[in-house]
């Protein structure tokens, strides 16, 4: 091969290697974080939603659910805790209140880098009659990826399991059997070995599987109720689980799975 020949082969193999790089780099991503945020206040005694904020923003979620989110309660200043958590971080945040409190709501949020669509909030089961629970879902379509269901829930944390596999059956009526590709997160007050875990992973995949590290308490944690599930099996690649060792901001420590390329466009 003469010398203008070899060039040019060098260049074409320059070309191709960068251009599947760059489909690789393109490949999109998907950040997913749960936290419960015990209000913003955090174990030392302190309220503080920036501090949130930040551990939310440094780890570079791309969807999050929140659970145990005040809205403009007495005990929490009359603060939107969705709304400023969502505005410090640069994400957008929708609502879900479980109950009136304080002279304002109680609840859940989700929190988003995309717009947030049909927006619902699910009540589930409370046969005890003590504090309400639900689930918070929408949908959501980010850039080269499907469109996906997001739902984020907080289930009952009395001693006695009924009210949990009640609201853990009503959880797959709502969201086990369809094709929808879901993302389902939240805090379940559930260990991996109960009948309500147990029930839903027979319809959901656990993200951290490979990687079960425990979220509560958060200082020094042995337990693990916190989760993010995913649902068909096929449509989602799990790349990444970790729990952030932040160990003062809340009571648990927040999870970030980091999922792959599987139903991108």
């Amino acid at each position: 091969m003469n010398r203008r020949r070899f060039l040019a082969a060098l260049a074409t193999t320059a070309v191709l290697t960068s251009a599947a790089a760059g489909a690789a780099e393109a490949r999109p991503t998907l950040k997913v974080l749960s936290y419960n945020i015990h209000h913003g206040e955090g174990v030392d005694g302190k309220l503080d939603l920036a501090r949130i904020a930040g551990v939310i923003k440094a780890s570079g979620a791309d969807v999050v659910a929140l659970q145990e989110v005040d809205q403009k309660t007495t005990r929490t200043g009359g603060v939107d805790q969705a709304a400023e958590i969502g505005r410090l971080a640069g994400l957008t945040a929708v609502y879900g209140k479980a109950m009136d409190y304080q002279g304002g709501a109680y609840g859940q949020a989700l929190l988003s880098r995309w717009p947030l669509e049909e927006v619902t909030v699910h009540a589930l089961p409370n046969p005890a009659k003590v504090e309400p629970r639900i689930a918070l879902s929408a949908t959501v379509r980010a850039p080269g990826r499907a469109a996906f269901r997001l739902i984020g829930t907080h289930l009952d944390a009395t001693r006695d399991d009924t009210a949990r596999w009640q609201q853990a059956e009503r959880l797959l009526e709502l969201f086990g059997k369809d094709k929808v590709p879901t993302v389902f997160v939240g805090d379940f007050n559930s260990r991996p070995d109960t009948r309500t875990m147990k029930a839903l992973f027979g319809a959901f995949t656990d993200a951290a599987a490979a990687n079960p590290e425990f979220t509560i308490p958060s200082k020094k944690p042995t337990g693990r109720i916190d989760y993010v599930l995913l649902r068909p099996a096929g449509e989602w690649q799990v790349v990444s689980s970790k729990v952030i060792p932040e160990a003062v901001a809340s009571d648990h420590r927040p999870l970030l799975v980091e999922l792959g390329a599987v139903g991108a466009k």
